[in-house]
C-alpha cells in the first residue's frame, strides 16, 4: 500500500532565484536554530524528551542550512551564487562550533536523567553531551574562545583550500606527434592549432586516457607534472596553517593530536590504531608489491632502457600494457563497450534491480542544464530524489563525489542526494565505471537510510571510516559479466563478451598490490601531515610516498596542494581501506551470485536502511552473522 511522501526540494528557476536560495534560505534556518536554543534556555521546565526533540529541530535546520550551501558552492555555474554558498557554509560551521561552547546550553544536558527515555533517545543525549566535550564546552573562558575561533579558522581555510582546487585548472601544450597511443575519439576531440600544437588539461577527461594511453614517456609527465601541482603554491600557505590550527585545537581539547580527535567518533578510535592499521596493511602487501614492481619495471625498460624507477605517471601506462600483452586485455577495446550514456543506464539498472527500486526521470530545475534528476520509487512508494551532474565545466568540483542537497526525516522531508562528477560525453575508461559504481553507492545509501526519526543519523551518516565500505561493496558489481552484459554494448551493437570479462577479472589482481601501496601513501600522507607537522611539507610528503610505494612520484611535485581530502577526510585517509577490508567481507556474503535477492534484501535492511542509528561494527555483525575479520582482505590481496 502506497504511503503519502513529503515533497521534494523546489529548486530554483532562474539566477536571482538561485542567489536567494544560496543566501536566504541558510540564514533563514540559522535563524531557526537561534530560536530553538533560546527556547532551551529560557524554557527550564521542558522534559528532556521536549529538549531532545527541539535539539534535533536544530540539527535538522542545520542539515537543511549546510547540505545545499557545500553543493552548490562547488557547483552552480555562477561565482556570485557560488561565493553566496559558501559564505552561507562557513556561517552554518560557525554556528556549530558556537553551540557546542554554549554553557546554557549544555547545562540543558549535562546533568539530566536519562531514566526513562527510550533507546534511541538515550544514544542521541549520548552523543550530544560527547559533542560538548569534543566542542571545548568545560575548558576555562580564554581557551574556550581560542577554540572558537581555531574551528572558524580551521572551516575558512577548508573552504579555500577546496576553492583554490576547483579553481586550479591547468594546460600543458604539447606537440600533436607526440600523442600516439591515444584512441581515435581522443584525438578527433583535441585537433592541434597552427603551430601543430594540441592543449591537454587536467580535467579527468584528459588526465585519465594520456596516463593510460600516451606511449610518449615526455607527454606522461608533462600532463601528471601539471596535475601533481594542482593549486600549488597558492595552497602551500593555507595547508601549512591549516595544519597548525587543527594541532593547537587538538591540544587545548586535550588530545594527544589531531588523528585522535577526529578518530575518537569513528570506528578506529584512536591515532595509535591508524598507526596500527596502516602497519597491518603495508606487511600484508609488500610480498605482492615488490614482485608487481620488478615485473613493471622490466616492462618499463622495454621502452626506456635507461629508466631507473617506475614513476606515478608511468604506472597506469605500463599496467595497461602488461595488461593487454600478458592478460589479453587491451583497455581500448575495453573502453569501446561503454559509452557514457549506455553507462548511465546500467548503472541505475543494476541498482534497481539489487535493491528493489525504479529511477523515474523528472523534468525538474536545476543549477545546470547537464543536471538529470529521477525519483527513487519502490512500488508506489518514493523514497527520495536524486540528481546527476555528471560533466565537467568551469568552476564546479573537479573529482567525484555524493553530495547532500535535503536531509530525509521520517514523514517530514524526502532525502535528496547529488553526484557531481567529470565523466566523457562519450566514451568513457572501465575505471571510470567502477567510480560511478563506487559513487552511486553513497547515493543509494543516502536515500534509502535517509528515513530517520532523528537528523544525525539520516542518510550516510554512520561512522565516517565505514561510509566508503557500502560503495567500495558496489564497484563489484561493475565487474560482474552478467551486469556488464545488460548495458557494456560497443558501436555495432554487440555486448561485451563473457571471456573479456573473465580476463580482465584476472588482470585486475596484477597490480593490485602496488595500487594499495599508492592508497597507503595518500593514508600515510593525510595522518603524518597531521601527526608530524613537518616544515618542509614538499620533503615530508616525497618521503611518505617514497616509504609506503616504489612507484615513486614525481621529482618536485607538491600533490598535496591539491590532495582535497586533507580537508573532509583530515588525518583519516585510511578510512579507504579500512572500510575495504569490510566491503571485501562483506561481498563474501553473496558468493557467487551478486543478485541472489535474499542476500540483497538482507543487507539493504541491515545496512543500507537504518543510517546511522546503530553502530558500524553491529550493522555488520547483523548482516554477516558474525564479528567483520580481515581475511577476506588478505584473500583479496593474494588475488583472489
Amino acid at each position: 500500500m502506497a504511503h503519502p511522501s513529503p515533497e521534494p526540494l523546489s529548486l530554483p528557476h532562474d539566477l536571482d532565484g538561485w542567489k536567494s536560495f544560496a543566501a536566504d534560505r541558510p540564514a533563514e534556518r540559522l535563524q531557526r536554530v537561534a530560536a530553538i536554543d533560546a527556547r532551551l534556555v529560557d524554557e527550564p521546565e521542558l522534559s528532556l524528551q521536549e529538549r531532545l526533540a527541539l535539539w534535533n529541530e536544530a540539527d535538522i535546520a542545520l542539515a537543511e542550512a549546510a547540505a545545499p550551501s557545500h553543493l552548490i558552492s562547488e557547483s552552480h555555474p555562477d561565482a556570485e551564487v557560488r561565493d553566496a554558498a559558501e559564505k552561507q557554509a562557513q556561517a552554518v560551521d560557525a554556528v556549530q562550533s558556537r553551540r557546542v561552547l554554549d554553557r546554557g546550553l549544555w547545562e540543558v544536558f549535562a546533568d539530566a536523567d536519562p531514566s526513562g527515555l527510550a533507546p534511541d533517545e538515550r544514544r542521541f543525549l549520548e552523543q550530544v553531551r560527547r559533542d560538548f566535550r569534543r566542542g571545548g564546552v568545560n575548558l576555562p573562558d580564554a581557551e574556550r574562545e581560542r577554540v572558537r575561533a581555531l574551528t572558524d579558522r580551521d572551516t575558512e581555510l577548508s573552504l579555500v583550500f577546496s576553492r583554490n582546487i576547483r579553481e586550479g585548472r591547468r594546460e600543458v601544450r604539447v606537440p600533436a606527434a607526440s600523442l600516439d597511443g591515444l584512441p581515435a575519439d581522443f584525438l578527433a576531440e583535441h585537433p592541434s592549432d597552427a603551430e601543430g600544437m594540441v592543449t591537454l588539461t587536467t580535467e579527468y577527461t584528459d588526465l585519465m586516457p594520456v596516463r593510460e594511453y600516451a606511449r610518449n614517456r615526455w607527454v606522461r609527465h608533462e600532463l601528471m607534472g601539471a596535475y601533481n601541482d594542482l593549486a600549488w603554491p597558492v595552497n602551500e600557505p593555507v595547508l601549512a596553517e591549516l595544519l597548525a590550527v587543527r594541532a593547537e585545537r587538538a591540544t587545548l581539547l586535550g588530545y594527544g593530536d589531531w588523528a585522535d580527535y577526529e578518530t575518537e567518533t569513528r570506528m578506529i578510535g584512536s591515532s595509535a590504531a591508524v598507526r596500527a592499521f596502516l602497519d597491518r596493511v603495508a606487511d600484508a602487501v609488500a610480498p605482492a608489491a615488490a614482485d608487481e614492481y620488478d615485473r613493471v619495471l622490466a616492462r618499463l625498460r622495454r621502452d626506456d632502457p635507461d629508466a631507473d624507477a617506475v614513476t606515478i605517471a608511468d604506472f597506469w601506462y605500463v599496467l595497461g600494457a602488461l595488461k593487454r600483452e600478458e592478460y589479453d586485455v587491451d583497455a581500448q577495446l575495453v573502453r569501446s563497450y561503454f559509452r557514457f550514456d549506455r553507462v548511465l543506464e546500467g548503472v541505475l539498472n543494476t541498482t534497481g534491480r539489487l535493491l528493489d527500486v525504479r529511477y523515474i526521470p523528472v523534468d525538474a530545475p536545476s543549477w545546470h542544464d547537464d543536471v538529470r534528476t529521477y525519483d527513487v520509487v519502490r512500488g508506489d512508494d518514493r523514497l527520495g530524489r536524486i540528481h546527476l551532474d555528471l560533466h565537467p565545466r568551469d568552476g564546479k568540483y573537479n573529482h567525484a563525489a555524493c553530495f547532500g542537497l535535503a536531509p530525509g526525516i521520517a514523514g517530514r522531508s524526502m532525502p535528496e542526494s547529488v553526484l557531481l562528477c567529470n565523466f566523457s560525453r562519450g566514451l568513457v575508461e572501465h575505471d571510470e565505471v567502477v567510480t560511478f559504481f563506487h559513487e552511486f553507492g553513497h547515493l543509494v545509501h543516502d536515500i534509502l537510510g535517509g528515513h530517520q526519526r532523528w537528523a544525525r543519523w539520516t542518510g550516510v551518516a554512520t561512522e565516517w571510516d565505514f561510509v566508503e565500505a557500502p560503495s567500495q561493496l558496489l564497484e563489484e558489481w561493475a565487474w560482474d559479466a552478467e551486469a556488464l552484459a545488460s548495458f557494456a554494448v560497443n558501436d555495432a551493437g554487440e555486448p561485451i563478451p563473457a571471456d573479456l570479462v573473465a580476463r580482465m577479472r584476472t588482470a585486475d589482481a596484477f597490480g593490485r598490490g602496488l595500487e594499495v601501496t599508492r592508497q597507503l601513501g595518500h593514508a600515510t600522507t593525510s595522518y603524518r601531515l597531521h601527526v608530524d607537522r613537518p616544515d618542509d611539507l614538499a620533503t615530508a610528503v616525497d618521503g611518505y610516498y617514497r616509504a609506503a610505494s616504489p612507484i615513486a612520484p614525481l621529482e618536485g611535485a607538491h600533490s598535496y596542494a591539491g590532495f582535497g581530502h586533507l580537508t573532509g577526510y583530515g588525518a583519516c585517509y585510511y578510512t579507504y581501506q579500512w572500510s575495504l577490508v569490510i566491503a571485501r567481507d562483506l561481498l563474501s556474503a553473496f558468493g557467487d551470485d551478486l543478485f541472489d535477492v535474499e542476500t540483497a534484501t538482507r543487507y539493504r535492511r541491515e545496512i543500507l536502511e537504518p543510517g546511522g542509528t546503530r553502530d558500524a561494527r553491529d550493522l555488520v555483525k547483523s548482516f554477516l552473522g558474525r564479528e567483520s575479520t580481515f581475511d577476506a582482505y588478505r584473500d583479496w590481496l593474494a588475488g583472489a
